[in-house]
């Protein structure tokens, strides 16, 4: 590892139960993406990895801010609340960063919004329904969501190794 410091992450239980599991995947890949932005100012946060793509770390938290809040808080809890980032004209708002958007207030919304998830999951069993239903019209079980959040995390973990390779060369965690 070159240029980055750890988060506090620790790998999950070998041997641990399905939600300790589950549930210990998903932190551990929430904050792979801490790390992945450590140590990086808020320019660096917002620099594209590619231009013309406006794909930057930043975005990318802010996307799975809005991400965490939908599955846990929308989907599964039937809350309904309005995208924190994104809008009607700007459907990708979330990746549509700009010079006032900071780390501080970016790190502070997802963790919140994560801190709610965590909440809303306790209340639920695994093979709980959730209140909301996808675009097929049904429910899904507090156990889809959390393989999905894994899933999620975890594919856009490797999309931020790319992106913090781009802006300072380091790889690694």
């Amino acid at each position: 590892m070159t240029g980055m410091t750890p988060a506090e992450r620790s790998e999950p239980a070998i041997d641990a139960a399905e939600r300790p599991m589950l549930e210990g995947w998903l932190d551990y890949h929430r904050e792979t993406l801490a790390t992945k932005c450590a140590g990086l100012t808020d320019a660096q946060l917002r620099e594209a990895s590619v231009p013309p793509s406006p794909f930057t770390l930043l975005g990318l938290v802010r996307h799975l801010t809005e991400v965490e809040r939908f599955w846990f808080r929308e989907i599964l809890a039937g809350e309904e609340l309005p995208d924190l980032y994104c809008t009607e004209e700007d459907p990708d708002g979330d990746f549509s960063v700009t010079e006032s958007d900071t780390w501080a207030g970016t790190e502070s919304v997802w963790r919140a919004e994560m801190a709610a998830a965590r909440k809303v999951a306790a209340d639920h069993r695994l093979d709980d329904l959730s209140q909301g239903v996808g675009s097929a019209g049904k429910p899904f079980n507090l156990r889809w969501i959390y393989t999905h959040m894994i899933e999620e995390y975890a594919r856009h973990n490797g999309h931020a190794d790319l992106v913090r390779e781009r802006v300072d060369g380091a790889t690694g965690v």
